[in-house]
C-alpha cells in the first residue's frame, strides 16, 4: 500500500483480495483562468527572435518554448508593421469614450441664458397683471403705446 500525494482524494478499494489505492479528482471547481497579457517589449522580442530563425523548425521550437501560437506571431508582426511599439501595446477593452461635442459648452450657456430670460419674462408678465388689477380697483386708465400717450 503506497500513499501518493496528488491533487485528489485517495480512496481504498478492495479488488482481488488486495487493497488498491484509487485517486479521484477534487470535486471543487477550479478558478476561471486568467487571460494572458503580453507587454510590448516581450512581443517585439519574440517577433525579432522569430525573424532571426533561419532553419526549418526553429520557429516551431521558439513558439513551443514560449507557449505561444503561430497566430500570436502573425498578429504581432502585423501590429509591428502598423506602428512598431505603438501597434504592439494592448488595446484597451470595453466601451470607447464618447467624443465631446465642441459646441456643447456654448449650448449649455445659451440654455442657461434662455432659462434666466424666461423667468424674467414670467416675472414681468406677473407685474403687468398686478398693475392691471390695481388700475381696475382704483379706476385708473392705463395708457398703452398704441393709444398715443405722447405728442
Amino acid at each position: 500500500m503506497t500513499n501518493n500525494k496528488t491533487s485528489g482524494v485517495s480512496v481504498m478499494e478492495l479488488k482481488q483480495e488486495s487493497y488498491q489505492e484509487v485517486i479521484r479528482p477534487e470535486p471543487e471547481v477550479q478558478e476561471k483562468p486568467v487571460r494572458r497579457r503580453f507587454t510590448a517589449s516581450y512581443k517585439l522580442q519574440v517577433v525579432q527572435q522569430a525573424d532571426a530563425c533561419r532553419e526549418f523548425g526553429d520557429i516551431g521550437r521558439l513558439l513551443r518554448r514560449e507557449g505561444l501560437y503561430f497566430s500570436h506571431l502573425t498578429r504581432w508582426r502585423h501590429q509591428r508593421e502598423k506602428g512598431s511599439l505603438n501597434g504592439l501595446t494592448p488595446n484597451k477593452r470595453g466601451r470607447k469614450a464618447a467624443k465631446r461635442n465642441p459646441l456643447l459648452p456654448e449650448l449649455e450657456r445659451l440654455e442657461r441664458e434662455n432659462k434666466k430670460l424666461t423667468n424674467r419674462l414670467k416675472q414681468a408678465e406677473l407685474i403687468i397683471e398686478v398693475q392691471k388689477k390695481v388700475s381696475q380697483v382704483f379706476g385708473i386708465t392705463l395708457e398703452t403705446p398704441a393709444s398715443g400717450g405722447g405728442n
